[in-house]
């Protein structure tokens, strides 16, 4: 490799921001818990509560849901929630189940002013096929820090 950049076995490449339409870009899990625990990012969790409590939560990261359950309804204080979390100067990095949803957050958050960055895989990582989810990808496969219940 010249370009200094890590791959994984997928080749996401590990220290890569890709390149988004209406946000700051799309970052690997590796990228984005190297940018929250250097301090330069704040990990927002935008999965439902019902995801966080059934799935799995990253300790530490902000909890504020994109969408509500049940029914999926916007969350109507995400705005100044993210505002309130994510202080002027840091970047703002995105996770949700398998990347999807962290997408449009991450375009709001960029409306709202904030330098927005989704995370490739989310937490569970896209499904194989037998349609289970946590074994292609994702925050959760990747080995970062978890937990359950």
């Amino acid at each position: 490799m010249t370009s200094g950049v890590r791959h994984d076995a997928d080749g996401v490449g590990s220290n890569a921001v890709k390149a988004a339409s209406g946000y700051a870009g799309d970052v690997s899990a590796a990228l984005a818990f190297a940018w929250w625990q250097s301090g330069d990012a704040v990990l927002v969790d935008v999965r439902t509560d019902a995801e966080r409590e059934w799935v799995g939560f990253v300790p530490g990261a902000v909890a504020l849901a994109w969408k509500q359950w049940p029914g999926m309804a916007m969350n109507p204080d995400f705005d100044a929630g993210l505002q309130a979390a994510v202080p002027a100067g840091k970047k703002a990095v995105l996770l949700c189940r398998s990347g999807v949803r962290s997408v449009a957050a991450a375009k709001r958050a960029t409306e709202l002013g904030l330098e927005a960055y989704n995370i490739l895989e989310g937490f569970e990582g896209d499904p194989d096929a037998q349609a289970h989810r946590g074994v292609k990808g994702g925050w959760r496969m990747r080995g970062l820090p978890w937990r359950q219940g």
